[in-house]
């Protein structure tokens, strides 16, 4: 796999504020354009999506070396939930594993409500520290309808162990 290199871009002050005026609005609006901040349903742009990955530590790979969602080899955001976003930040920041995604939004995966092409899910590297984590953290809730072994956070999270990788299903920001 090659890793992908993503462009960070981040808007100018004037840009984030907008015509919107001064105060306490204009500080707000400032904050979420520093931060990422978006409504926890809201879909993310690929751009915006690796500019806040990448300030997190958190990698992403992709067999096709590329970024297109209509293509099943790519790794893409492009229409990932700011929740699921948050999620992996918050996994990430309370784990301390490396983090590296090989799967997102792109087609060739299962469909439903809570699925990748939705920005529901992520797909993550198996490793140990990550394997670890969820094994000691969270909850065994049983096989998946494939067979997979699920776990279940507090925040309602579920983590699939799909053997090369785990999917992970974000239903709120908390990992």
């Amino acid at each position: 796999m090659t890793t992908l290199s993503g462009t960070t871009h981040r808007p100018s002050s004037r840009a984030r504020l907008g015509r919107t005026g001064t105060g306490l609005a204009a500080l707000g609006l400032a904050a979420a354009g520093t931060f990422g901040l978006a409504g926890a349903a809201s879909a993310v742009t690929q751009a915006s999506a690796e500019s806040q990955f990448s300030a997190a530590g958190i990698t992403w790979s992709s067999s096709g070396n590329c970024t297109t969602r209509s293509n099943s080899t790519c790794t893409s955001f492009d229409g990932i939930r700011q929740a699921t976003i948050d999620g992996a930040r918050t996994l990430k920041g309370a784990s301390g594993c490396a983090l590296n995604i090989t799967g997102g939004t792109e087609v060739g995966h299962a469909s439903g409500t809570y699925s990748h092409y939705n920005g529901y899910k992520l797909d993550f590297t198996h490793t140990t520290c990550l394997t670890s984590w969820v094994h000691n953290t969270y909850t065994s809730i049983g096989l998946r309808g494939d067979g997979a072994p699920q776990y279940q956070a507090a925040s309602g999270n579920i983590y699939a162990d799909e053997g090369s990788h785990w999917d992970v299903t974000y239903y709120t920001c908390g990992c």
